[in-house]
């Protein structure tokens, strides 16, 4: 297994440590749902620095991009970043992503971390453009640093004013006295804050620096066990789980981010023109259980009269409501917020309520 630069902190806390990825990574500290309630009450560090790097340069890095993926690349400002995914030309996505505009003609791509190869190999097949592509992903270290407390913490240790910086944007600037540093206020909790990236042999230096200044704030190391419940808890799409080669954009609810401007003629574009126009069969839903359970991947969805029609793709129990919730693809018509499905639990039908 691979490591990160700040494996060595994990495991002096204690974490419950697995393989994920194919990195050795903190699943837990103290507890889910305790790290789960610290993110949304104060503050919460994440080691995500097995997510891959991959940067697009040269005059015809804006071309390839157009056509590897749906977002609109033309309209992505400097300082701005925007999320995407890869087409698999089969109606798929190979990989959701971050892209970020750093100037006129560089771009930074962050895939997941168990993409990374497939991503490249991807990349490379397709970049007929010749676009310089370069794999950082073993020379960036990367924190998420996450709560209504971030920014405040954060603040602390950079010159660069962090409240100027509008959602989906970053700075490059100098933080705990490394630079560069990207921070970029992003996330993938709901619960606001900065993803911070820098060099892994200034790892120490920094993570030593955020938690001193969190100090006095409550701020915490938490694991990919409460990043999972955070961002189910927002909806937000995790590959391999709710979207992979076999899921369209369209059908997961990503049509926000599949553009279809003239000019930009990417991968998949027809296919996915078709469906947006005709409509799918299926739609990948977010939806609360009225009874206590714990909906579960791979669970059968039904409906009233104990036919199939769908299946769940995540889910987990809130830990402050201990509400059970989850996100699935069922037929179109039970997609509809407000209708009620059926999750089969242990052979037992529980009611859930579609959710916006």
């Amino acid at each position: 297994m691979k490591i990160t630069p700040f494996t060595h902190f994990h495991i002096a806390l204690g974490a419950k440590m697995t393989e994920f990825a194919g990195f050795y990574m903190p699943i837990e500290y103290t507890g889910i749902n305790e790290e789960h309630l610290t993110v949304r009450r104060a503050a919460g560090v994440f080691d995500v620095s097995h997510m891959g790097e991959f940067l697009v340069k040269g005059p015809h890095a804006l071309a390839f991009l157009q056509k590897m993926t749906t977002n609109d690349v033309a309209a992505l400002p400097l300082g701005k970043a925007q999320y995407s995914c890869f087409p698999n030309g089969r109606g798929g996505i190979v990989d959701d992503l971050l892209v970020y505009r750093l100037d006129k003609e560089n771009y930074l791509l962050v895939v997941n971390a168990a993409n990374i190869e497939k991503d490249w190999n991807w990349c490379m097949q397709n970049n007929t453009e010749n676009a310089e592509l370069v794999n950082i992903s073993e020379q960036v270290a990367q924190l998420a640093v996450q709560g209504p407390k971030a920014t405040q913490i954060l603040q602390k240790l950079t010159p660069v004013r962090l409240s100027e910086i509008p959602y989906y944007s970053f700075a490059i600037g100098k933080f705990a006295g490394v630079e560069p540093v990207l921070l970029s206020n992003t996330g993938y909790t709901g619960a606001g804050g900065f993803e911070l990236y820098f060099r892994p042999d200034c790892a120490d230096t920094v993570w030593n620096a955020i938690f001193e200044a969190g100090a006095d704030e409550g701020i915490r190391p938490i694991g990919l066990g409460a990043r999972d419940t955070l961002r189910l808890e927002m909806g937000y799409c995790l590959y391999g789980n709710d979207i992979d080669d076999t899921t369209s954009p369209i059908e997961a609810g990503l049509g926000w981010i599949t553009k279809f401007v003239e000019g930009k003629n990417f991968i998949d574009r027809p296919l996915l023109e078709k469906q947006k126009r005709e409509g799918v069969t299926r739609k990948l839903v977010r939806f609360e259980l009225t009874e206590r359970g714990i909906p579960r991947h791979g669970y059968p969805i039904v409906n009233n009269e104990n036919k199939p029609v769908g299946q769940v793709t995540s889910g987990t129990m809130l830990p402050d409501s201990k509400k059970g919730i989850g996100m699935g693809y069922v037929a179109t018509e039970y997609a509809q917020p407000g209708t009620k499905i059926y999750i089969q639990i242990r052979n037992k039908n529980l009611e859930a309520i579609v959710r916006k």
